[in-house]
């Protein structure tokens, strides 16, 4: 095995010859693979079977009596709000219960704050002018999407494997008042499987915005889903905001998509006391109520924070495989010929994969021809657009693990072609 980058000219075009004869080959095997999202598959899913078979009447009352057929509490139950705080390590007072989607909830409070403005705020975002918002890259393609939707111009910000750059985020916040928040994964991030670093989580904490109405969206969506035999460990945002009495500037946001049902799981927003009462009010013209039934169903079906740990457990013996395998691969497929590098995360759903510049959008239309799809290149970047052309997000979740196997080869065997013709157009 030998770097790519020290071939001679006709030592590419000769290895290129022989991959694209491999490659012509391999579009005779019928592939029909999707690694474009991080979806459960149906065995992680049949995990949560059990909470449909409980008895639809030992979930019709709460603990003090409330009917949750009916209209009322509109924060949500009681015991879905103790569980999911007991969970992020905050107060019940603090968490709103939504529906079955965290997106949904971020969408909501960054809609809001467009039209009706955050606690604290003088005016809405979209009576301000131009409004920008922070953005870590490569980072969740549905996040960069909500900006887009309404015009919110996106500033990218360079990601570490202790976070975000806190020093380019300090140079927007603190200096632009037209900065309104940035997007944040802080556990298992979305795509490379970071966790920030308790200094980073103290970084945010310690900010000083330019602006009065600046909000982190704290999307901790993998906080329960590590997968190997050591957890990610994750300092609390709002323990950390209390040093520094900077509670109101946090939104985090959590659910079940991935825990139990991802059409059917419960949402949790967390924010400090004020937040929750304003934000409260915002939504009571909204709606009376989240379901509450399948509130109750989730807390009945899990019994306490230690059972949906329990829970998680199953699915990490269940995932780690298709981890392993998917980096095995890559490790076998590519390792030695400097054109590619990868990340090796403790949990969550993605590898984050970093070719050659001019690369990315190449392996994943190859890939693409021959029947194994990719997210697209470039998502993992505001408007869609990767100033370098290299990171691609590979989802290893919803596959079978030999299904997998497949993929990834087809994957190592595309990257190696689309690196050999950067190489070759690089020397022209």
């Amino acid at each position: 095995m030998k770097s790519y980058l020290t071939l001679t000219r006709e030592e590419m075009n000769t290895e290129l010859k022989m991959l694209n004869e491999l490659y012509a080959l391999e579009g005779t095997k019928g592939y029909d693979l999707d690694m474009s999202r991080g979806k459960p598959d149906a065995t992680q899913l049949n995990l949560s079977m059990g909470m449909l078979e409980q008895n639809p009447y030992d979930l019709i009352y709460s603990r003090k009596g409330t009917d949750v057929r009916n209209y009322g509490e509109l924060a949500g139950v009681d015991e879905a709000k103790e569980m999911f705080a007991s969970i992020l390590g905050i107060k019940p007072e603090n968490v709103i219960m939504g529906g079955q989607s965290s997106l949904c909830l971020m969408y909501d409070c960054f809609i809001k704050a467009l039209v009706l403005g955050v606690r604290g705020g003088t005016k809405p975002w979209s009576q301000q002018g131009k409004v920008k918002f922070l953005c870590p890259v490569p980072g969740y393609d549905r996040h960069f999407r909500i900006c887009e939707e309404f015009g919110v111009e996106m500033i990218n910000i360079p990601m570490t494997p202790a976070g975000p750059d806190m020093d380019e985020v300090r140079k927007y916040a603190e200096n632009d008042p037209s900065v309104k928040g940035i997007w944040c994964v802080p556990k298992y991030s979305n795509p490379q499987g970071y966790t920030y670093s308790p200094e980073t989580v103290h970084a945010f904490a310690a900010l000083k915005p330019a602006a009065d109405d600046f909000r982190i969206f704290w999307d901790n969506a993998y906080d329960v889903h590590g997968f190997r035999e050591v957890d990610d460990y994750l300092e609390n945002i709002f323990d950390a905001c209390e040093k520094y009495g900077s509670q109101d500037m946090v939104y985090e946001f959590m659910s079940t998509s991935k825990v139990t049902f991802s059409g059917a799981g419960v949402a949790v927003l967390a924010a400090s006391k004020e937040n929750i009462q304003f934000l409260l009010k915002q939504m009571s013209v909204q709606t009376l109520g989240y379901d509450k039934l399948n509130q109750l169903r989730h807390v009945k079906f899990f019994g306490s924070p230690e059972g949906l740990r329990e829970h998680m457990k199953k699915q990490a013996n269940y995932l780690r495989p298709k981890f392993d395998c998917t980096l095995a691969v890559l490790e076998k497929g590519l390792n030695g010929y400097d054109i590619g590098s990868w990340t090796h995360p403790n949990g969550g759903y993605f590898i984050s994969f970093d070719g050659l510049p001019g690369t990315a959008k190449r392996c994943v239309e190859l890939c693409g021809k021959i029947g194994v799809k990719l997210t697209d290149a470039g998502a993992t970047f505001p408007y869609g657009k990767d100033p370098e052309d290299k990171n691609i997000r590979i989802a290893p979740s919803f596959p079978q693990t030999e299904q997998l196997y497949s993929s990834m080869q087809v994957f190592c065997l595309c990257q190696r072609i689309a690196a050999l013709e950067a190489l070759l157009k690089k020397e022209n």
